[in-house]
């Protein structure tokens, strides 16, 4: 055996071992339970990062350890490979995207083979590979088929640097989170996936979901948004038209006292048209334009607003209302339109504050006196109360009045109860090159048509120029030009491509089944996977990708594709990493790149620093002096192997397999007992912390604490080698979904001939936790004054009697009156006296 652990030589001779012999390739027709671990896939960048290295470890130990307790792993990879970065890189570089994208798949594959990570790599897919585009254009199709896809016009974010539509996420501050360009609102024919259809039942099955962090489904409510209310229908004065109102609050209708419209309502320029308020009005639309959602409704952002010159009439009081438009009403939410009710809402306050608009109570608080019913507020209350100032309605709780107003709105016809939901349709185009091109086709003659699914995959054509400012696909006349599938005549192509969230919907789908090229994957491949049993990723996702991911399962479910109702049964967002309180990222200049953590200390040792300075959902506080101590002790389990080797040649076989026969342990002195017990102990812990808690770096810590004692126990004169044997491959089996490298060389030299990465978790022996002995500590009015060993089935009365007897006892109770004695069995013993 080497002296000292040489992680390059070991480290390499490892991993191609494991690439070679396909160590982790999935089994077929396996009678094993199976399991689907999964972490979210990489975009393509160029380089892991430390969170890459926290994602990937944290799902492979999972990943590992399922394997060693006798299950059929599914562990894949792959790449979310499209996307605008590549673009950005081909105008500056002049290097095409695919050429780009490939370089940086094969730079982090060999990465991700350098940490030692156990991947089916035989599955690995590409989003931007022709492969597997084709089927998420087939997807959009099955979609559109099932009327869940369609074209509209809407205002929309874009970047006129990147020349392409932005989602509302990707906009920081007003600027393109790529470019920091001001972005703008365009109005562009768009495709969306009509996922609103779906929203009722993403809302109930997140209570399908127990494994999910409940914070993750917090998010997701609130995105989706549900709402019950009334929708309500203000009729103009002097016009036919009714302004649509959705509100939660009926009871304050009586309040109202102006309705608010969206700048981009389609009644305003009809209200304000030839009139003396259309010029301001106009002005006021443009500057909207300019702003994107965000900026326009946060908490605090000034609220402004314009008075059309127009009115509508309460539809129930009959009162006139004046009609403004502002900021802070989008015309994609509910109807477009909101009533304000200044008194009873914040929002609504502020605004009517700064214009001098009618301030009215209807609801007071209970215990308020009459005269302060009368008066304008000078505060907002939006809790329950009695209603005031609200015609028949006064003196009722406002609970009973919101049902009661809503009756009565329904028998006029003025109003219809109605569920709502914040959730919008998922605009999905993107005028961009590196994206899968939309698989639809305009025809003079027929219209939009499909392209048949015999035609898929939709190419991207090599003839494009990239410019700033331009859509790529837009300049390829070959691309373009076609025929329609229909007619048979003159047709062209859609220029847009999708969103990449479309091909990241389904890619845990295609693992299951990666290398079918005839359909998208078989019935029987996806409904013995699916769902993935542990998925692993960033709580940046919480919302958009994982909503689209749970769209698309249940989309395809009602299609007849497959069976699961939830794509991700139990999900873990690991924290960030970080360094000096501050995420690690190229602008801060606090990264640490795991290439030069590896190349300097090994992979084992960032897989075990990463597992170990932190519970993976917490974030991670960089430390080169935790990382220094993570290398020592992988060392110094390497020099307890080699200190051992003496002792164990003594051992009759080199082998686990025959180190619990009956009756082995029978004569074990006291020290060879407790090391047992400390042994058996310790895999309880770490069995109970990787496979049940995912609590890493408690299990860790126990390892640690267990090596320390096999250290103390080798000392002992009468040390038993089978007790160190069995000791020490246990620490190395449960040590090797955490660090597989070392743990598979160490596991050789211990003379075995197959995987450490194949054996069975080990067992609690139960018996060896048995103590004939326990130390229990002697008081005297709660201070410690001695420690005895005693017999662990010692009885309370036997105990307490032993105790008064020790000679330190009675130095602290001779002459002293003892008042009571409170033993706790096996632990202690606390004498009173005065």
């Amino acid at each position: 055996m080497q002296e000292r652990y040489s992680f390059p030589e070991i480290e390499s001779k490892w991993q191609k071992e494991w690439v070679d012999s396909k160590a982790y390739r999935t089994e077929e027709n396996s009678t094993k339970p199976k399991y689907y671990a999964l972490a979210m896939f990489p975009y393509p960048s160029g380089d892991l990062h430390m969170g890459h290295v926290r994602n990937y470890s944290i799902a492979d130990v999972i990943a590992r350890y399922k394997r060693m307790t006798g299950h059929n792993v599914l562990h894949p990879i792959g790449w979310d490979a499209f996307g605008l970065p590549a673009e950005n890189a081909a105008i500056k570089n002049q290097t095409p995207p695919a050429d780009w994208t490939w370089k940086n798949i094969a730079n982090m594959r060999r990465q991700l083979q350098e940490m030692g990570i156990s991947y089916d790599w035989d599955r690995e897919v590409a989003t931007c590979h022709p492969g597997y585009y084709k089927w998420t254009q087939w997807l959009f199709l099955e979609f559109y088929k099932h009327g869940l896809v369609y074209k509209k016009k809407a205002d929309v974010n874009w970047c006129p640097s990147c020349a392409t539509v932005l989602a509302n996420e990707q906009v920081v501050d007003g600027g393109c989170e790529r470019c920091d360009s001001l972005v703008t609102k365009k109005s562009l024919e768009q495709w969306f996936f009509k996922i609103t259809d779906y929203a009722e039942v993403l809302l109930q099955d997140l209570d399908k979901l127990p494994g999910w962090p409940e914070k993750v489904k917090t998010m997701q409510r609130n995105w989706i948004g549900r709402s019950e209310g009334v929708e309500l229908k203000f009729p103009l004065e002097e016009r036919p038209e009714k302004i649509s109102v959705y509100t939660t609050r009926i009871d304050t209708i009586y309040g109202v006292s102006y309705v608010v419209l969206a700048p981009e309502h389609p009644l305003v320029l009809e209200l304000v048209k030839g009139t003396e308020y259309e010029a301001e009005t106009v002005a006021f639309i443009e500057k909207m334009k300019g702003l994107n959602e965000i900026a326009r409704t946060s908490t605090d952002a000034e609220k402004e607003g314009l008075f059309t010159g127009a009115y509508c009439l309460n539809p129930l009081s009959g009162k006139k209302v004046p009609i403004w438009i502002a900021n802070y009403v989008l015309l994609e939410y509910g109807t477009g339109a909101v009533m304000g009710v200044p008194a009873h809402d914040e929002r609504d306050f502020e605004f009517a504050t700064k214009y001098k608009l009618e301030i009215k109570t209807v609801i007071s608080a209970l215990g308020s006196s009459p005269v302060e019913k009368d008066q304008p507020p000078k505060a907002v209350y939006s809790g329950e109360g009695v209603m005031v100032n609200s015609d028949a309605f006064d003196g009722l709780g406002s609970e009973e009045a919101l049902e009661k107003i809503a009756d009565e709105a329904e028998r006029q016809g003025i109003g219809q109860r109605k569920v709502n939901f914040r959730l919008r349709d998922w605009l999905i185009s993107r005028q961009r090159y590196w994206g899968a091109p939309i698989p639809m086709i305009y025809c003079d003659s027929c219209g939009i048509v499909p392209v048949p699914d015999e035609q898929l995959p939709v190419m991207l054509p090599p003839d494009v120029v990239f410019k700033s400012g331009e859509n790529p696909l837009a300049t390829s006349s070959s691309f373009i030009e076609t025929t329609c599938p229909k007619c048979g005549g003159a047709a062209r192509r859609e220029t847009d491509t999708m969103d990449t969230f479309a091909c990241s919907s389904w890619y845990f789908l295609r693992y299951t089944d990666p290398r079918n090229d005839q359909e998208v994957f078989s019935k029987n491949a996806v409904n013995q996977w699916m769902n993935v049993d542990q998925y692993v990723g960033g709580v940046e996702h919480a919302i958009l990708h994982l909503l689209y991911a749970r769209f698309f399962t249940k989309g395809l479910r009602d299609f007849g594709y497959l069976e699961a109702d939830e794509p991700f049964q139990n999900l873990l967002t690991q924290g960030m990493v970080c360094m000096n309180g501050s995420k690690m990222s190229k602008s801060k200049g606090n990264v640490v790149s795991p290439g030069a953590i590896i190349g300097k200390y090994g992979a084992d040792t960032a897989r075990l620093f990463i597992l170990f300075a932190a519970p993976p959902e917490r974030d991670l506080e960089w430390s080169d002096q935790g990382v220094e101590g993570c290398y020592r002790f992988l060392n110094r389990i390497w020099r307890l192997v080699a200190q051992y080797e003496p002792l164990l040649r003594k051992t009759s076989g080199a082998g686990s397999e025959s180190s619990d026969s009956a009756g082995k342990w029978a004569d074990l002195d006291a020290a060879g007992k407790e090391m047992r017990r400390q042994t058996h102990l310790a895999i309880q812990r770490v069995t109970t912390d990787i496979g049940k808690r995912y609590n890493f770096n408690t299990a860790i810590s126990t390892i640690m604490e267990w090596v320390n004692a096999l250290y103390i126990y080798k000392e002992q004169p009468t040390a038993n080698p089978e007790v160190g044997r069995e000791a020490l491959e246990r620490i190395l089996i449960l040590l090797a979904p955490i660090a597989p490298h070392i743990t598979e060389e160490l596991w050789r030299e211990l003379g075995h001939t197959e995987s450490i990465h194949l054996q069975s978790w080990p067992e609690v022996d139960e018996a060896a936790l048995v103590q004939d002995e326990v130390t229990v500590i002697l008081q005297v009015n709660g201070k410690v004054r001695e420690r005895i060993q005693v017999a662990a089935d010692i009885s309370a009365p036997e105990l307490e009697k032993l105790v008064l007897a020790q000679p330190k006892v009675t130095e602290w109770t001779d002459g002293k009156t003892i008042v009571k004695v409170i033993t706790v069995p096996g632990k202690l013993v606390n004498i009173v006296v005065k």
